[in-house]
């Protein structure tokens, strides 16, 4: 097993690491799990989220989308480290794929963590992280609704609060779960108008 990372080196220098480590041409979530350590699931969180960040991105979203579940799932249950059963876990990714994502998700990450510092902590620890891990819950589910490009808002809410786990920030926290609220909002309405529609034309 890989030394764990030390804590000052920023999120895209651990992601780097990370596809530093990988080898061959592709990895199974499991591996990418055991090889983050004490900050497994924040880190966990965003290398599941960053692919759902991408517009129009079709098949990698939502093999991530069950894994996302089953951490947060994991997080509203309290455990301390995130686990997946063999299943979800022997599910491959490109080592190419994992550099990609780092290499773009970089400018913004750096950008982030400029701006970002530990404040409203307590929003980050037991309890009140289970509470976040409940909206992550609804936020992960909802990048499965079949239309186009509803992978990308929540995700980059996951993202975001990810990133605020990671660096005890609160107020990222509050601001991801603020983008993946309004998401599951606009999904609702949505479907409470498309459905009077059909109620009504069928009434008509």
């Amino acid at each position: 097993m890989a030394e764990p990372f030390d804590a000052p080196i920023t999120i895209a220098q651990q992601l780097d690491h990370l596809v530093a480590e990988a080898e061959g041409d592709t990895v199974t979530l499991a591996w990418v799990l055991d090889h983050l350590h004490d900050r497994a699931f924040g880190l966990f969180l965003l290398v599941l989220a960053l692919p759902c960040c991408i517009p129009f991105l079709y098949g990698v979203p939502q093999i991530v989308a069950l894994p996302l579940l089953f951490i947060a799932a994991q997080m509203v249950l309290g455990r301390s480290a995130p686990w997946l059963p063999r299943k979800l876990g022997n599910r491959r990714v490109a080592t190419a794929s994992l550099a990609a994502l780092a290499r773009r998700a970089d400018p913004w990450l750096k950008r982030i963590e400029a701006v970002s510092r530990p404040r409203l902590a307590v929003l980050t620890r037991r309890p009140l992280d289970q509470l976040v891990g409940l909206a992550l819950l609804a936020f992960s589910a909802s990048i499965l609704v079949p239309l186009p490009g509803t992978n990308t808002i929540p995700g980059v809410g996951v993202a975001i609060v990810a990133i605020g786990l990671l660096q005890r920030d609160g107020i990222l926290v509050v601001l991801g779960m603020i983008v993946g609220a309004v998401w599951i909002g606009t999904l609702l309405v949505a479907g409470a108008t498309a459905a009077s529609l059909i109620l009504a034309w069928i009434g008509g």
